[in-house]
Parts: structure tokens; C-alpha cells; sequence
């Protein structure tokens, strides 16, 4: 029976198991990579069990449980027993997150009584990579103009993040974070941590990333990494709110440099947040990555 001792803390020495379990696995959303659950570590206080072929990750945000369903073969006795964990454990509203179209198929078939909510929030934003690179037509005409506003503004250059230039980026994140405020926003202030993570373990992590500079201050920066064979995701991309234009720059840079390689870029969500929601929709996602949760209900093995 599943128990919540079968978890254990999640460690930057366990990237190679979950490189191995994800290549046979392979995932769709972001928060199951391994750079985001180490790089988001510090806030999300991730554990991981086990069992029979499957990975179970767990976490806790701000003193709420959730799991995730399994990865790994299909196993309807352990789907069971992770509910009936999550249940114990997790959330009172939502004890299990990050549910697929797929997966809750599968879930519905072990017990139809079960109730999924869609998580908009946590809906990533998938686009076709030649799109964000080319910009081609009347729909991203106002995007042009603001890139062709930059380039006429500023003379600027881009180059590959690497560890010689790490400490001018960490120096850069640090400005980024005072134009935010990041200490008086709650996730702008976790944010900048997992960046921090993330630029100090790149070579770990094996992540890709560029940078702008704006004469020669290092003034945006990207950092992604392969999904899949066909989709790439960007973990991360910061830029100087003073250079009006400069993340849409950054981003056709990233996008041109990975249309080369895959077909699409997965954005990852919005939180909820509506100017990140607006900004994203503009440049016209191919498809999202649906997400749901477990809803708890009346009646058995729901309580309210």
C-alpha cells in the first residue's frame, strides 16, 4: 500500500534517473521536467516515489499537498492507491494536479465517479516555432513594428549563455529584479530563485540560453532545453523593462535559433495572471496542453 514514507526528497543527483524515466515516458507539461521541479525546489518541496516502473512526485507550495498521477505503465491498482493518497494527504479542494486529457480517461475508467476540473492556469501555450520566428502576417504586424521599433532604437547583439558570461547575468538578474519589486511580489520573488538555480546549474541541467546586450549590458535572457524530439520549452525569459520592445526580441531570437530544430516551442502557462495570458495569446498558440485536477465531492471515497 502507497504511504507517504515512500516519498524522498528530490535532489540535483537524481537528474539522470529522471532523464532515463522521461525518455520512456516522455511529458507534455512543463512541471513535470526535471529543470523545473529542481529549479522551483526551494518553494515546491518535491518528493518522489518508486513504485512498480511508475514515478510519483509530490509537493508542497505554501503549506498545500498535491500529487501527480503516475508516469510510467498503466497501473490500475496503483492509480487507485495514488487517489486514495492524494486524498489523505493532499488538498482538501484539489488533492491531485496536472492530470492530462489521457490520463483522466484512464482515471474515469477505474472509477466513473470521479470529477476533473479543468486548470486554465496551468494550461501551456504551444506554438509553432517557424511562427514565433517569422513573424508572417497581418496577425503579428503590431509585433514586427515593435521589433523594427528596437532594432531602430538600439543597437544590440545576441550570444549563447555560457559560463563565461554567467556572473554578468546574474548581475542582470539582479536588476531585473529591482525594476520588479520582485521582494514585494510573492512570485516574482520565488521566480527569480529558480533562475538563479537554474543559471548557476546550467552545465548540470544542461540547458541552452542567449542573451541580449544593449551596447554592452547584458539587458534579456532566455533559457530553454529540448522537450521532446519535436518541441522545445523555454523555462525561463527575462528582459530590461526600460528597452520597450525587448521581449519580443528575445523571444524571436530564441525562436529562431529553435526553428532549426523542432516544430514547436512550448511557452508554458500564464498562472492565471491576465497581462501574461493577453501577452501570450497574441502570438496565436498552435495548442494548448490541457491540465486538470481532482475535485473532491460528495459521498464516498469523497469528502467535503
Amino acid at each position: 500500500m502507497l504511504d507517504k514514507k515512500d516519498f524522498k526528497p528530490v535532489t540535483l543527483a537524481d537528474r539522470a534517473f529522471f532523464e532515463n524515466h522521461y525518455a520512456l515516458y516522455p511529458q507534455n507539461h512543463s512541471d513535470n521536467t526535471f529543470t523545473s521541479i529542481i529549479c522551483w525546489n526551494h518553494f515546491m518541496h518535491y518528493r518522489y516515489a518508486y513504485v512498480r516502473g511508475n514515478v510519483i512526485l509530490v509537493c508542497t507550495a505554501a503549506g498545500v499537498t498535491r500529487l501527480h498521477p503516475p508516469v510510467g505503465p498503466h497501473d490500475p491498482e496503483l492509480m487507485r492507491e495514488v487517489i486514495r493518497l492524494a486524498l489523505d494527504m493532499g488538498d482538501n479542494n484539489k488533492p491531485l494536479m496536472l492530470i492530462e486529457p489521457e490520463t483522466a480517461k484512464l482515471m474515469k475508467k477505474i472509477d466513473p465517479d470521479l470529477l476533473f476540473i479543468p486548470d486554465l492556469n496551468h494550461f501551456e501555450y504551444v506554438y509553432r516555432a517557424h511562427d514565433l520566428a517569422e513573424l508572417l502576417g497581418k496577425k503579428y504586424l503590431k509585433i514586427r513594428n515593435q521589433i523594427n521599433k528596437f532594432r531602430k532604437n538600439y543597437q544590440y547583439s545576441v550570444e549563447p549563455i555560457t559560463p563565461e558570461n554567467q556572473k554578468e547575468i546574474m548581475e542582470f538578474l539582479v536588476r531585473w529584479c529591482e525594476s520588479k519589486n520582485c521582494e514585494d511580489n510573492f512570485i516574482l520573488a520565488h521566480e527569480i530563485e529558480a533562475v538563479f538555480y537554474a543559471i548557476e546549474h546550467l552545465t548540470d541541467l544542461r540547458l541552452r540560453g542567449l542573451l541580449i546586450r544593449v551596447g554592452l549590458q547584458v539587458s534579456a535572457v532566455s533559457l530553454f532545453e529540448r522537450l521532446d524530439s519535436n518541441t522545445a520549452i523555454i523555462h525561463f525569459e527575462k528582459g530590461l523593462p526600460e528597452y520597450d520592445g525587448i521581449y519580443k526580441v528575445i523571444n524571436a531570437e530564441t525562436a529562431a535559433v529553435l526553428a532549426s530544430e523542432v516544430e514547436y516551442i512550448n511557452r508554458e502557462s500564464d498562472l492565471g495572471v491576465s497581462g501574461l495570458r493577453e501577452a501570450k495569446l497574441r502570438y496565436h498558440p498552435h495548442h494548448m496542453v490541457e491540465v486538470y485536477s481532482l475535485k473532491r465531492r460528495t459521498g464516498f471515497p469523497f469528502v467535503t
